[in-house]
């Protein structure tokens, strides 16, 4: 499975089943993945292998200025084909608020976006395990959606199946969590499968209970439940049926939280 490859920082817009149409912003290498886990589902692939003598990463990321020109130079072209998007969603090869310049980034795509297409929201997809990091927090703070990651709220389960770098921990993610105060949504994708030789399902009764005490630990103001969707990296991974998917959400929902069901 190939990573993606992007010719701009700044791609689509495409229809995403969650957002509707998106103007993609990709913070990290066209062609190179860079994020702080290595999920066994990620549609970029696994984590490529450390750069090799002189290779500097930091080169191969776009700047702050790049990525605005390129933001400008699209939202005034789509504004003139009458095609502005719904949101613009900084997603791509791997995890956007790795970007040491994470914070200014968001503070120049909020204000080209309040000149250009104020009818767009900015959100950003994160995995929720860089909130420790100077300005992660700040930065997504200014975003309109904050989509954050968990797919299980068992420790080791989550070890399995998003394979985070070292030093992440679920409790310090969920403490980081809290900061927002409701004000963001939580993601999850659940899916089954064998993960080094064992299998893994996020769907059962002792999963999904720590799930729901999740919830009302960190309180999100919506929820996002999907499952597969494209190849995954690791081969035999199974589905979660749209009926369990529903039923996972109208137990969301009875909470009092909205709930977005994506198949």
């Amino acid at each position: 499975m190939e990573n993606m490859a992007f010719h701009s920082p700044v791609f689509g817009p495409i229809h995403s089943r969650r957002l509707g149409s998106s103007l993609g912003i990709n913070l990290m290498p066209p062609t190179r993945k860079v994020c702080n886990f290595d999920c066994v589902y990620c549609e970029c692939g696994w984590n490529p292998q450390p750069l090799a003598g002189q290779e500097d990463l930091n080169e191969l990321i776009p700047s702050p200025k790049e990525i605005f020109v390129a933001l400008e130079e699209k939202l005034k072209k789509l504004g003139k084909e009458d095609k502005l998007p719904d949101v613009i969603t900084f997603s791509g090869n791997g995890e956007p608020t790795l970007h040491r310049n994470f914070l200014k980034i968001m503070q120049d795509t909020v204000a080209i976006r309040n000149i250009l297409s104020p009818g767009s929201q900015v959100c950003v997809l994160s995995n929720s395990g860089t909130l420790q990091i100077p300005g992660v927090f700040e930065g997504l703070l200014m975003a309109d959606q904050r989509i954050m990651k968990i797919d299980s709220a068992i420790g080791k389960k989550l070890q399995k199946i998003n394979r985070p770098g070292k030093g992440y921990s679920l409790q310090r993610t969920v403490d980081a969590l809290k900061r927002f105060k409701g004000d963001f949504t939580l993601q999850t994708l659940f899916f089954s499968g064998m993960i080094d030789g064992s299998e893994v399902d996020n769907t059962t009764e002792k999963e999904l209970n720590a799930w729901y005490t999740l919830l009302d630990e960190t309180g999100p103001r919506e929820v996002m439940v999907y499952t597969l969707d494209r190849p995954t990296p690791l081969e035999g991974l199974k589905k979660c049926p749209l009926e369990k998917l529903l039923d996972i959400a109208r137990e969301v929902e009875k909470k009092g939280i909205k709930t977005v069901v994506a198949a």
